[in-house]
This record gives C-alpha cells, sequence and structure tokens, in this order.
C-alpha cells in the first residue's frame, strides 16, 4: 500500500479495479488542518481524466503493471499490432490507448507494452527516435538573423518545426515527451 506522501508524476495505483496514472500532483499543507494531496489522474483502461484529493493519513494499492518489450509491425485503421519478438504473440492497441506514441511510431520500432490483468492498455517508447523528413519548405536565403524554424512533416506523419537548413530526406532526432526537433543525423542502420 501507498501513502500519500509516496504520490509523485508517472505513479501508477489501482482503483476500484482500475489502474490509474498520476498526471500531476501537488502536496498542500494549510496552516490550519490536516494536509491533504491534489491529484489528477488518468485511467489507463478508458483515457478518462479525473482530480481528486486525498487526505494526508490515506493509503491506495500499487498498480501490478507488466511490461513487454514488443515490435510494432503494422497499423489497421485505429489497431495498432504489435508483436512479441519471443512468443511471437500479437496485440492491438488503439490511437487512444497509444496517446502520443503514435506520433512517432514506425513499422519494426521496439516498445515497452503495458498490460493489467493480462490486457495491453498502453505503450511506452524511448525519449528519442530518429525519423525522416518527407515534407519540408525549402529554407529562405537570408532568413538566419533569429533561429527561424519551418514547419515540416516527418516519415510517421507527424508535424513539426525544424531549423531552415534541414531539407526534406534529411534524418532528425525528435524529443517524444514534447515533438521538438533535437538534431539533424544520420539514417539509423536497417531502416
Amino acid at each position: 500500500m501507498l501513502r500519500t506522501d509516496q504520490f509523485r508524476k508517472k505513479l501508477k495505483i489501482e482503483i476500484d479495479g482500475d489502474p490509474w496514472m498520476m498526471i500531476d500532483v501537488d502536496h498542500v499543507r494549510p496552516g490550519k488542518g490536516q494536509g491533504f494531496t491534489r491529484t489528477k489522474m488518468k485511467n489507463m483502461v478508458t483515457g478518462q481524466v479525473v482530480e481528486r484529493t486525498f487526505k494526508s493519513n490515506e493509503t491506495v494499492a500499487q498498480a501490478r503493471i507488466d511490461s513487454v518489450t514488443m515490435q510494432f509491425l503494422y497499423q489497421t485503421g485505429p489497431d495498432y499490432t504489435f508483436m512479441n519478438t519471443e512468443t511471437y504473440d500479437q496485440v492491438n492497441l488503439t490511437a487512444e490507448q497509444l496517446g502520443d506514441v503514435a506520433n512517432y511510431i514506425y513499422e519494426s520500432l521496439e516498445c515497452d507494452v503495458a498490460f493489467f490483468n493480462g490486457l495491453p492498455i498502453t505503450c511506452d517508447m524511448a525519449n528519442f527516435v530518429e525519423l525522416e523528413i518527407v515534407d519540408c519548405e525549402p529554407g529562405i536565403k537570408g532568413n538566419t538573423a533569429t533561429n527561424a524554424l519551418k514547419p515540416a512533416v516527418v516519415s510517421s506523419g507527424f508535424r513539426t518545426h525544424v531549423p531552415l537548413f534541414v531539407e526534406q530526406g534529411d534524418w532528425i532526432r525528435i524529443d517524444t515527451r514534447n515533438g521538438a526537433y533535437v538534431e539533424r543525423c544520420k539514417k539509423p542502420e536497417g531502416r
């Protein structure tokens, strides 16, 4: 059991048989009275986001989430299919379950798929991913006085902003936590 003073962002707890992930945690200690913890949580099965306040003496159960490294195979409509590379078992996740991961996913990418009671609920990936620029405008000559950016589309279909010197066909590294351009890079081996 977890006490409220152990609450932190990305902590996974179980409430009424459902897994919840804490998005935001605020420990409040008023001048008078008992302290409390204000949280914003996301249901990892349905995607519902709620705010909930816990008293300082409350406890909750930690969710038992199993994580398995799986390889992304393909997308069919709203479903994304992943395969366990050891057992060759396949599971499907929806775009809602993937969240922002759907913006950066590409064929044969290895991700950590989270399971709760044997059901796949979400997918986590590395903080940085290398993708190819498939569409961007040419840089305007002489427009270098400031850190100017231009829109670009990467091979996964995600739209981001890149510096003017980046061209179509270049490979870039993107931070998957915020979708920002990090740097230009070489084409990864095997892609």
